[in-house]
């Protein structure tokens, strides 16, 4: 019996300690080109900067003027990489956008 017992509780033991954990690659938010904030010219309705670019990631709820485009990368579980653009509008119109992007989009 304590044979037995000794063998279920190696088992378990090496269970816990198996180093091949696969981790995937997690990507969210709105893959944003260069060329799609080229296309962007001032004055552009929000429904046309929406055709353009996608519905954005997140809408200010006190300030109707600004529109954020948000994409997150994570590699393996590794760092997690972010890119922002926040469109500016005045009068529904587009006015500019501020972007901190990355070097590179991975996907899938």
């Amino acid at each position: 019996m304590q044979k037995l017992t000794a063998l279920i509780l190696t088992l378990i033991l090496t269970g816990c300690g198996f180093p091949g954990v696969y981790k995937i690659n997690v990507q969210q938010g709105n893959i944003v080109t260069d060329e799609e904030l080229t296309a962007l010219t001032e004055g552009m309705p929000r429904s046309q900067v929406h055709a353009v670019m996608g519905t954005p990631m997140m809408l200010n709820p006190v300030d109707a003027s600004r529109e954020y485009y948000i994409y997150t990368f994570q590699r393996s579980g590794g760092d997690i990489r972010e890119q922002r653009i926040i469109v500016y509008y005045d009068n529904d119109r587009f006015s500019h956008y501020e972007a901190q992007l990355l070097e590179e989009t991975p996907a899938y």
